[in-house]
């Protein structure tokens, strides 16, 4: 049976939006871990066969095929090409299960997946605006469709409202919102000052570590924050922050790893994606759990450490709650309120953060999931080598 394997993990520290990374173009950032990941693994970059990307909002400095303009922004060879990949939040975990695919599949044996984002230069949802905007069109990529208008009338797609669904659907309050959003930046805090990041990170320039964490942050501030929307639980304290980052992944097949003299670190073990209601659209982790474990053969008990988006506190909390998960095993070193969401990128940088965080822990299975635009969910299975 054909294998997959995880060679190397390497990403960038976070970028607070406005911080130190703003000012990077993305393709400079993109191109700063492939740079390192080639470096790290001592691959001849020009066995590479492809280059699969995760981005949204691919418009300016994002537009025209990062993926490529990223490998050839790092000075590596123009032989090998690049596909850049949109699937919303997930795009870059998407771009992992590309990158296994094409290997499993045995088309090709030497592929760098990853993802990069630059928030503060190309805000959310920019480039549909400014698409839209010139041709009069005001209702975004759903309402003006007859079939989507026909399926799901005029329900705002929206992922505050479908966040505050969650809040309300499985009974989570603010202060548990806020608890656990307190708990995020708490841990992120205790992996920075203890170095779990250290062995992942590239640092870039005098961005040396993760910028989201706030030190200052307490109870009681966060519960002195207007809600996002009337009537509703969900503050800014409780959501994934605005941010910058990239992270690449090397995947090999077992001749590749022969070949090449790679010493594999995990092999993807399970892949899929799921979907479940557009509109609520946060949950579909949920299911995708399910489907993976049932696919598997696996419970959660067999898994030893989960990494699961922290896109808004309620997404986390009710998956904890559907599925019984064990806390503790869950976003141990904090998660995307502390550390940001830079959004092409997450899913490559919670990949390489659950890899590290194995081999540092000797766990042998880990589990990676988060919710995507449209109501999609990608969930992965590594086990560590």
């Amino acid at each position: 049976m054909a294998e997959a394997y995880i060679v190397e993990a390497v990403r960038t520290p976070v970028g607070r939006r406005g911080g130190g990374l703003a000012g990077v173009h993305p393709a400079d950032l993109g191109a700063h871990v492939l740079t390192a990941l080639v470096e790290r693994s001592g691959i001849d970059p020009a066995a590479v066969e492809d280059v699969v990307f995760g981005c949204l909002d691919t418009v300016g400095p994002q537009a025209g095929d990062i993926a490529r303009t990223c490998w050839l922004a790092a000075g590596l060879p123009e032989e090998v090409p690049g596909v850049t990949v949109d699937r919303q939040c997930g795009s870059s975990q998407q771009a992992v299960h590309f990158a296994a695919q094409a290997v499993l599949s045995g088309t090709q044996d030497l592929v760098v997946a990853g993802g990069v984002q630059n928030m503060s230069q190309v805000p959310i949802a920019f480039a549909s605006r400014q698409a839209a905007v010139p041709l009069g069109l005001t209702d975004g990529p759903f309402l003006g469709s007859t079939g989507w208008r026909a399926r799901y009338g005029d329900q705002p797609v929206n992922q505050f409202a479908g966040a505050e669904m969650i809040a309300a659907q499985w009974g989570i309050g603010r202060e548990e919102q806020e608890e656990f959003a307190l708990r995020s930046h708490r841990r992120a805090i205790w992996a920075i000052d203890t170095g779990r990041f250290d062995r992942e990170t590239v640092p870039h320039g005098e961005v040396t570590v993760d910028e989201g964490p706030r030190r200052d942050t307490s109870a009681e501030k966060m519960a002195a924050l207007r809600p996002v929307l009337d009537g509703g639980t969900i503050t800014a304290a409780c959501s994934s922050q605005v941010s910058d980052g990239a992270a690449a992944l090397l995947l090999a097949s077992e001749r590749a790893v022969r070949q090449h003299g790679l010493r594999p670190r995990a092999r993807v073990h399970h892949l899929s994606a799921r979907g479940e209601d557009p509109i609520r659209m946060l949950s579909a982790p949920i299911p995708a759990t399910a489907h993976a474990l049932k696919k598997t053969g696996l419970t959660l008990d067999d898994i030893d450490l989960v990494e699961i988006n922290e896109a808004f506190a309620p997404v986390v909390l009710a998956w904890l709650k559907e599925t019984g998960a064990d806390p503790g095993k869950v976003n141990v070193n904090g998660g995307a309120i502390a550390l940001g969401h830079p959004l092409g990128a997450t899913g490559a940088r919670l990949m390489t953060t659950l890899l590290h965080e194995l081999e540092r822990t000797g766990g042998r299975y880990g589990l990676q999931t988060m919710c995507e635009g449209g109501g999609q969910a990608n969930v992965t299975v590594i086990e560590r080598l």
